[in-house]
């Protein structure tokens, strides 16, 4: 399975006051919507007040915002200098408030695979569903699900899954059995990228996109989507369950 458009920060120096560590930072926070700051410390490599003095930086080069946006710690999010000097053509706007907890959910997943020996040896990246989102943009008479993201393993890794195209879904609260497999079998049968013709969607007899669902769910929703696995068949042993990370809930201020 070919592996295609590999996301990166912009080629050539950085722009003028940041490091190569700021831009990689404000790629990030881009790609993800917006990141809390404890999880921007984990980007960062360094601890949360470390974090606080690089958004700093930032918002007085007019690259970034930050404030409280719900329970938990405060947000950062870019302006529309910020994206440009990434090179991103995004909306400049605050993550979602209605999607906080979501939001959080799926950057705890990507930080917590990205951390893995075997992610880090196999050079693997991942792409993220606000790229896929733009990708898929204006597209009329095309509806379709998103992954959260996906995670695409380098044909010459050294892994027994080098090539492949996973798909990951995380999910915090529970919907009916029948619209989560609805959702998994979608994902187990594309055969074409996100933002292509319609009819590439589905093609009998090509190569399945996503060799692997990766499903991170809480607690309350597991046993849904092992429900929803079960009612697939023989499809279901390309479905991985997992329990969400630690770091994953929002947390509420005492």
């Amino acid at each position: 399975m070919a592996v295609r458009e590999r996301p990166g920060r912009p080629g050539g120096a950085a722009p003028r006051g940041l490091s190569d560590r700021d831009i990689n930072g404000m790629f990030y926070i881009a790609e993800m919507y917006g990141l809390p700051i404890d999880l921007l410390a984990t980007v960062l490599g360094g601890s949360v007040p470390q974090a606080w003095a690089a958004v700093i930086r930032w918002r007085r080069l007019g690259y970034a915002e930050s404030g409280r946006r719900g329970p938990g710690p405060a947000w950062v999010w870019l302006t529309r200098a910020g994206l440009a000097a990434c090179g991103l053509r995004y909306a400049a706007q605050p993550p979602a408030l209605p999607r906080l907890a979501h939001t959080r959910a799926v950057a705890t997943v990507r930080l917590a695979l990205e951390a893995t020996a075997g992610y880090q040896q196999a050079d693997a990246f991942w792409r993220t569903e606000r790229r896929l989102r733009a990708r898929s943009a204006g597209r009329p008479g095309l509806r379709q699900h998103l992954p959260d993201g996906e995670v695409h393993w380098p044909a010459d890794a050294a892994v027994p899954w080098s090539g492949e195209c996973w798909a990951i879904e995380t999910e915090l609260t529970r919907k009916p059995v029948p619209r989560t497999t609805a959702i998994i079998r979608e994902l187990l049968t594309r055969t074409s990228d996100y933002g292509g013709p319609a009819a590439e969607v589905r093609v009998p007899g090509r190569p399945v996109r996503h060799a692997r669902v990766l499903y991170v769910c809480s607690p309350a929703v597991r046993p849904t989507v092992l429900r929803a696995r079960a009612a697939l068949g023989p499809a279901a042993a390309r479905v991985e369950v997992r329990d969400l990370p630690a770091r994953a809930a929002l947390e509420v201020p005492r």
